[in-house]
């Protein structure tokens, strides 16, 4: 009489299957598959082999605390064949002596998450044993075209699921540069934090059941990741901070990668990191997004509004001197703002709204009660369909609102200008497989000065049913346009004079004579031209501000005041020039000073108003590899880095990181850098993982808080 069949052991096969996954960085050790793609597991019997017409060999998988039938959280489906109203799958590929390679298939749509596999067998004689064969983690599948998450291109599947590194876009419109940052998504034990934040989630907390069953869609993890990257409403990752502060925690300046901040979270017993801003945040939530194996970007926005009551209008408010006043309403135009796409199906929006998804990770306004804010259709936030969820109404203000500046004098409000294309512009991103930086402008709204981008504009007002904004609107449908700008470089564009040419007939502008290196006096020129025909006498009152990341001022440090007389046609420069002593003790770790002009005319009451925001520059930290990267080979690398200011600086403290190269973030303790002191540190590693990677480095000062460089390396597998 044939025995009933016994279970020895179970070979998940974690190596062969996590290369065919796409998931081999995570772990070689832990099964970690994709949902909608079939991975193999052998099962070793300990007394006979399978024989399909004795045995009965049944598969349970199960995910959460509270796994259920009905909600998709638990499955139960047979190895025979026999119809079942699951939709996982199992279908025998191997039958040896005794042995069963068995492959099983999880459904296109299912929850991801950590899934327990267990397994029945019932046997002829009736006796049925149950078995526990272990853990796996299921991932979304950009690769699988029956996935809400697929992603047709693999060029853009590496570089948005499988790259783990990239750059940041920051500075202002006129002098954009890219931050390295190192995502880390694969590093050791980065899949279980991205997991373990889901745990975290107040959706979980109040009714886990229900959250883990809704796993399986992309739109609902986004807003889950959302909410818990940062810590309004949780215990979620990143405290944000934009005060000048920071002594309890990290300036967010200083951070280069991920990888640290999500550690630091989970170690602590999920205790918010301190600190994060935009930046922070979004780089966060790339890394748990492309962990999950959601297609995921970072996108910078430059002169990005933050409409706080929903009018599409940012009012901007000046005095007599041109400096820029602390705004009531808190509306704000910050010189960048970073947030992400993520790439998902929309089958809750009318079709041809899927594909790049807005997620904004910053706590800035609320969504639902909770500080988070997406998934907002990129083509909706472009066609104004600003009623469509989540939050597109808020995302399309932040490109595309409307910016009136005001001036405060003697108790008055004197409206100066409305300018129709201040806020959005140069929104930017890495390029596949490149370092250079890609423009998505127009897939967020149509060219400005167009009539589609005005008519996308007055739909979107008219959808918000705000009637007061469209009808002020409507009753100035002839806003002051911009004086082209010159042909000059990148860093001497700024916002020309925005009065009508037909009131003053006098343009301004400013022009930087040097670039805007830290530690060097900044040297500058107001450039002034009559357009007209008749004689212009001026008085300009000119500013030096410094500015918060938030657009947020400071008070002014520098002010001057031109006389300037002008025959027709005649154009005149003024020189200025603010020393380094002026201004160090009085900048923000922004690095961001506003200058501006408030001119008039002595028999003309209109005022002319000019500014330009100047991002103070460090030298780059330079990185060598001192020979051939290899797999598992020693390796060489040499940091050099300088002091760039004519002050001695203390309290020097080097950090270097790079997925592939270092298991952690190295420190190392510079101490003292006197005057232009020029300084080289050799760390020594074995690089773990091969392919194109990345060096992030990283100098703080008591000083300063962000002198920056990376290197690109290809890491060989051998000689």
């Amino acid at each position: 009489m044939a025995q009933g069949l016994e279970l020895s052991v179970t070979d998940f096969q974690s190596t062969w299957n996590n290369m065919r996954h796409h998931t081999e960085e995570i772990s070689s050790d832990h099964l970690v598959v994709r949902r909608g793609q079939a991975f193999n597991i052998i099962l070793y019997f300990r007394n006979r082999g399978f024989q399909p017409d004795l045995d009965n060999i049944i598969f349970v998988v199960e995910t959460g605390p509270l796994p259920d039938l009905d909600k998709g959280t638990r499955a139960v489906f047979s190895l025979s064949g026999h119809r079942s109203p699951s939709p996982w799958m199992a279908s025998l590929e191997t039958n040896k002596a005794v042995s069963l390679e068995v492959s099983l298939y999880a459904p296109p749509t299912a929850a991801v998450g950590r899934y327990l596999l267990k397994v029945h067998i019932d046997s002829f004689e009736g006796s049925v044993t149950a078995y526990r064969l272990g853990e796996f983690i299921l991932l979304f599948n950009p690769w699988c075209s029956g996935d809400a998450v697929y992603l047709e291109s693999e060029p853009q599947r590496q570089e948005y699921v499988m790259n783990d590194y990239g750059f940041i876009y920051q500075g202002n419109k006129n002098w954009i540069y890219p931050c390295p940052w190192n995502y880390g998504q694969f590093e050791e034990n980065i899949i279980d934090i991205c997991l373990k934040l889901l745990d975290k989630s107040l959706n979980f907390q109040t009714d886990p059941a229900t959250d883990c069953a809704l796993r399986g869609s992309p739109v609902y993890i986004s807003r889950v990741v959302c909410a818990m990257i940062n810590s309004n409403d949780d215990n979620g990752v990143l405290n944000g901070k934009w005060s000048e502060n920071y002594l309890d925690g990290t300036n967010p300046a200083e951070w280069t990668g991920s990888v640290a901040i999500l550690k630091q979270w989970h170690t602590t017993g999920c205790q918010p990191v301190r600190y994060g801003q935009c930046w922070v945040f979004a780089a966060i939530m790339c890394t748990v997004m492309r962990c999950l194996g959601i297609p995921t970007r970072v996108i910078t926005n430059f002169d990005s509004g933050h409409d706080t009551d929903g009018n599409l209008i940012i009012d901007e408010y000046y005095d007599n001197t041109g400096r820029i006043l602390e705004n009531k309403k808190k509306d704000t135009v910050w010189n960048f703002h970073v947030w992400n796409e993520c790439w998902m199906a929309r089958n809750d929006l009318p079709p041809g709204y899927g594909g790049w998804q807005v997620l904004d990770a910053t706590p800035q306004e609320t969504s639902n009660g909770l500080y988070c804010c997406g998934p907002a259709s990129v083509r909706a936030i472009k066609e104004g369909d600003v009623d469509l969820s989540y939050d597109t109404a808020f995302v399309f203000s932040m490109v595309n609102a409307d910016c009136v500046s005001w001036l405060i004098h003697g108790g008055k409000e004197q409206r100066l200008h409305r300018d129709t294309n201040a806020v959005g512009n140069f929104i930017s991103t890495k390029s596949i497989h490149s370092d250079e930086r890609d423009d998505v402008t127009e897939n967020y709204k149509y060219e400005e000065g167009s009539p589609q981008e005005r008519q996308v504009f007055l739909k979107a007002l008219q959808k918000l049913k705000t009637g007061g904004p469209q009808d002020h609107y409507q009753a100035d449908s002839q806003p002051s346009r911009p004086m082209p700008l010159s042909q000059d470089s990148p860093r001497s564009l700024n916002t020309p004079s925005l009065r009508p040419s037909d009131v003053i007939q006098v343009s301004l502008k400013f022009q930087l004579l040097d670039p805007p290196n830290m530690g060097q006096d900044i040297r500058f020129f107001l450039l002034a031209l009559n357009m007209s025909l008749q004689f212009k006498d001026l008085k300009v009152n000119l500013s030096a501000q410094s500015l918060l990341h938030d657009g947020s001022p400071l008070p002014p440090f520098w002010q001057d005041t031109a006389f300037i007389q002008l025959f027709p046609e005649e154009e005149k420069t003024y020189p200025c020039q603010i020393p380094y002593s002026q201004y160090s003790q009085y900048l923000s770790t922004d690095k961001l000073i506003r200058i501006s002009a408030l001119g008039e005319e002595k028999s003309n009451p209109e005022k002319i108003l000019v500014d330009k925001i100047i991002t103070l520059v460090y030298p780059a930290i330079m990185i060598n590899v001192l020979g051939a990267a290899i797999v598992n080979q020693p390796l060489a690398i040499q940091v050099i880095f300088s002091n760039p200011l004519s002050e001695q600086v203390a309290d020097c403290v080097l950090t270097v990181e790079g997925s592939g190269f270092f298991k952690k973030q190295q420190r190392v303790l510079i101490g003292v850098l006197k005057p232009q002191q020029r300084a080289s540190i050799t760390l020594k590693t074995v690089p773990f993982r091969s392919g194109q990677r990345q060096i992030q480095a990283n100098l703080r000062s008591n000083k300063f808080k962000d002198i920056k460089g990376y290197r690109n390396v290809y890491v060989d597998l051998t000689l």
